[in-house]
């Protein structure tokens, strides 16, 4: 374990967040590294790289990138289209910083002698009782804290969050007025940074591309002989009662509790409920046929037992803005957290993240494997 000291490595994107964090940095008396990841690369586009040199030059601090590509393909990018062809809603974002980005500035600081690392985060951190808990930010508007639910206590120990105690509005200005301009006017980025807009086009492109190579657990994925590129065709929607209602455009396409965008018009409004992979089905329904009132977890982590387990105060999100529900939570036998609902939620699909808070502390998460 390193010793502490005064280092700190930030995660430097080229964007107005991860900028002005390493402005505040450098004022609070940190000597900075940045490293600007290359993840994904949107119109093969590298601006960003340029952006982080050319701020890095200018506030006289070390630049480094490191060529995270193939490891991002495998870890989130086959993750997200096996997720939407095995018909679940994926959390790219949150597998990212909690298995990826956070672990990796670890993995680069112990290797470079730096204690701490950092990155733009609209987020903050307590130390309760020897455990760090990750809290709300101070803007409520870009509160990030859902996404961050999968950190250890060796990674929580050692981060520094300089966007958690401002607004993005107060971002701005802090750039502004320090002759920044152009980190001051960048716009946000918004969706998931490899598909920012409309996934479907991101997949069908990427299954023609790669369907017939697309390997997980070591296994390339066909059905019935027939390489995943070719499963996305025209389907059913039909009825709980399986009632043919009209033509879809291939089940990867719909996702649990969608309304908009199916392309059909009833005299009612209608719902995805449930999506039969095997024969490219959409079920359709009421909003209130889609209600859940429990939901089993996987691959979840407790920053501290004692605080979640069994209390029923608990408040779960299971969208990153909407939706906050209490609940009682249990571990099964069977390793699974059991999500206990105070009162239905609707639209809980598999392959979403559930988040776990109280008193403003977040205490923890997982990924949603079924929901009754």
């Amino acid at each position: 374990m390193i010793e502490e000291n005064k280092r700190v490595l930030l995660g430097m994107s080229g964007g107005t967040d991860s900028s002005v964090a390493a402005m505040r940095l450098l004022e609070a008396g940190y000597e900075v590294t940045g490293v600007t990841f290359r993840f994904y690369e949107l119109n093969d586009s590298t601006e960003y790289l340029e952006d982080a040199r050319n701020l890095a030059e200018r506030l006289g601090i070390r630049h480094i990138t490191y060529d995270a590509r193939e490891i991002f393909n495998e870890q989130i990018i086959e993750y997200f289209v096996h997720e939407y062809m095995a018909g679940h809603t994926p959390v790219p974002c949150t597998l990212c910083n909690n298995y990826l980005k956070w672990p990796l500035l670890a993995k680069i600081a112990d290797e470079m002698g730096i204690f701490y690392i950092a990155t733009g985060h609209y987020v903050q951190k307590i130390k309760l009782e020897d455990t760090y808990y990750i809290t709300h930010a101070v803007d409520p508007d870009k509160d990030q804290s859902f996404f961050l639910w999968g950190l250890k206590q060796d990674i929580l120990s050692r981060i520094l969050l300089p966007m958690g105690g401002i607004t993005k509005v107060e971002a701005r200005a802090w750039a502004a007025e320090r002759g920044f301009q152009k980190v001051a006017t960048k716009k946000d980025s918004i969706g998931v940074c490899f598909c920012p807009m409309d996934y479907r086009s991101f997949l069908k492109n990427w299954l023609v591309r790669n369907g017939q190579t697309l390997v997980r657990d070591g296994q390339a994925l066909v059905r019935n002989g027939q390489p995943w590129s070719e499963m996305v065709r025209r389907g059913r929607f039909v009825d709980e009662k399986g009632n043919f209602i009209a033509w879809h455009e291939g089940y990867p396409f719909y996702t649990i509790g969608q309304r908009r965008g199916l392309g059909i018009h009833l005299n009612r409004p209608v719902f995805v409920k449930e999506i039969n992979t095997e024969k490219n089905e959409v079920i359709l329904s009421s909003l209130s046929a889609l209600e859940k009132t429990e939901m089993w977890l996987k691959d979840w982590n407790i920053v501290n037992r004692e605080r979640i387990l069994g209390h029923s105060d608990i408040i779960v999100k299971i969208r990153y803005r909407k939706q906050e529900n209490h609940c009682t939570i249990t571990i099964t036998p069977d390793n699974l957290l059991h999500v206990q609902l105070h009162e239905p939620l609707t639209a809980i699909a598999p392959g979403q993240a559930a988040a776990f808070y109280k008193d403003g502390l977040l205490l923890g998460g997982g990924i949603i494997v079924t929901a009754h």
